[in-house]
């Protein structure tokens, strides 16, 4: 038995390795692509309970940028593996639950060392090949992101289990903070490996079992993720990864009296759908079920004339077309002040112009491949319609080729008009959207942007007015969670800008933050009294 206080490792953040032309990081990571790419095609099965499930209904893999070629297969399960995956869970809280957190943190301690060390190359290759991201991106997210997960909630897990009652003299005032009376359902996207990963790992790491069902496009990469948690000592059972349809996972497990909480991060129409399942079936519950969701974004760039118009395009150019657009914060429309126009225009135009397009093998490209066909198809029907329109132009990009992959030039949109179709809706793609106005309207342009969509996930102001910075910072205040000064609106990192957005860009529960792990407990209160009263008498009755 452990008869300490300990004091947990102080988190910092993962250096990120900048893979300079001729650094031994970036001939190690592309020698590893080149290992998984070339490699005989990889058979990923269900992870239930410790075993490896496999089917016969196999599903292809192939990189977004080279569509003909197949580096592996997962097998799609049915109704009874999500059963299955349920029982295992379950079958594994008890003996969880009742590890002492210590323990628990000593994993994902572990986890975040493993994957700073020799998992690190395999993470990001497996990344870069089948979400084709580029060297950076990867190592931003697959890598340090994810480290700074593990570490910084093992930190905040602390600070949660610290936070304890007054006493006052004659009792002793304790809470305690339970994992959830069931399990927890984590469905996760394809464009970020770490959310994936911290969606199973934050409330697994409060006590909670899992059942994972990733993005069909991201399995590559969860196949490591497995890996990872698997050396790190998380036991069997307590995550669960299937691949199976998703209203054949959502039949089951919404309509499973254990089912505690969802963690999820996808699209607007999903989360809502879901929400209303699990209304529609509270009665079934032994507990009111936690929903945590992270959704869309129409994230903007609100420029002030006092702007540097070079920043201002370095500000669009990289937070709209990293990773092609594919992030929930991802820059998507800017308003631009005319007397700027022109010289921010000109610089953008010449940044863009000069991006090169390609494979992430090659770390020269900027830009890579979309995620699917589906997102292909997308996002190219919004820049045919663009093209199309009368009071729209398009100044850069606007063509696509998916002969090989799914190329999407990055492609920036002028309009005239200020609810322009791609200024109100989400796209996740390489898609920006500028309207221009006029400077003596900078304070109506904020009201105009507060109330074109109906998302607040990121968003930044460009001004070197103090004055002007105040007026946005206080307008906009419910119109982004993720709320930048003088910055592009993407990027944030764990332990510095903790994640989130409201109104239909979720709950705001902040990932990379001690309120994120809150909801994946249930506080108790102990009130122990150490000499209690022999006589019911109070004073007031003589």
């Amino acid at each position: 038995m452990s008869n300490a206080i300990f004091t947990v490792p102080v988190a910092k953040n993962e250096p990120v390795k900048a893979y300079a032309s001729g650094s031994q990081e970036r001939e190690s990571l592309i020698n590893k692509y080149k290992e998984l790419y070339n490699q005989e095609a990889i058979d990923i099965p269900m992870y239930i309970g410790g075993k490896e499930i496999r089917t016969e209904n196999k599903m292809t893999i192939c990189p977004p940028h080279d569509k003909n070629k197949t580096i592996g297969f997962f097998n799609y399960g049915e109704k009874l593996h999500v059963e299955q995956a349920i029982e295992a869970a379950l079958n594994a809280k008890d003996a969880w639950s009742a590890l002492p957190w210590e323990q628990r943190a000593a994993i994902f301690l572990k986890a975040a060392d493993l994957l700073a060390g020799p998992f690190r190359d395999k993470m990001n290759a497996a990344t870069m090949l089948a979400q084709s991201k580029n060297v950076y991106q990867t190592e931003i997210d697959a890598a340090c992101e994810l480290i700074d997960f593990f570490r910084f909630n093992v930190q905040y897990m602390t600070q949660v289990y610290k936070e304890q009652p007054e006493s006052l003299p004659g009792m002793w005032n304790r809470l305690e903070y339970r994992p959830l009376e069931g399990f927890v359902f984590a469905l996760t996207p394809f464009n970020f490996t770490s959310i994936a990963a911290n969606l199973c790992a934050a409330p697994a790491m409060m006590g909670n079992v899992i059942v994972w069902k990733p993005a069909d496009s991201q399995v590559y990469s969860a196949q490591v993720i497995m890996e990872l948690f698997k050396a790190a000592g998380v036991p069997d059972g307590v995550i669960n990864m299937i691949t199976v349809d998703g209203p054949v996972a959502g039949d089951v497990i919404f309509k499973n009296k254990h089912f505690a909480g969802l963690h999820f991060t996808g699209s607007t129409g999903v989360f809502r759908h879901l929400w209303k399942e699990i209304a529609n079936n509270l009665e079934l519950y032994r507990s009111y079920p936690r929903i945590v969701g992270e959704t869309g974004g129409k994230d903007f760039v609100m420029v002030h004339p006092s702007a540097d118009a070079k920043e201002v395009a370095t500000a669009l150019s990289r937070g709209a077309f990293e990773f092609q657009g594919q992030k929930c914060s991802a820059a998507s429309r800017a308003y631009i002040p005319i007397s700027l126009w022109n010289d921010v225009k000109s610089t953008l135009v010449e940044q863009v112009g000069s991006f090169k397009m390609g494979t992430p093998e090659e770390t020269g490209n900027f830009i890579n491949a979309v995620i699917d066909e589906k997102a292909f198809k997308k996002i190219s029907s919004y820049i045919d319609f663009c093209n199309a329109a009368s009071d729209a132009e398009i100044i850069t990009g606007g063509t696509y080729d998916d002969s090989k992959g799914y190329f999407i030039s990055p492609t920036t949109v002028l309009t005239t008009n200020p609810m322009f179709k791609t200024m109100c809706e989400e796209i996740f793609g390489p898609v920006l959207t500028i309207f221009v106005y006029e400077d003596d309207k900078f304070e109506e342009t904020l009201d105009l942007l507060n109330e074109t969509s109906e998302y607040a996930l990121t968003g930044s102001i460009m001004s070197n007015d103090r004055y002007a910075i105040q007026l946005a910072t206080k307008k906009l205040e419910h119109a982004a969670g993720n709320f930048y000064i003088n910055d592009k609106p993407t990027g944030a990192v764990v332990g510095q800008q903790p994640f989130g957005g409201a109104r239909g860009s979720g709950t705001n529960d902040k990932a990379g933050a001690a309120m994120n792990l809150l909801r994946w407990v249930s506080a108790r209160t102990i009130k122990e009294t150490f000499v209690p009263p022999t006589d019911y008498r109070y004073p007031f009755l003589g």
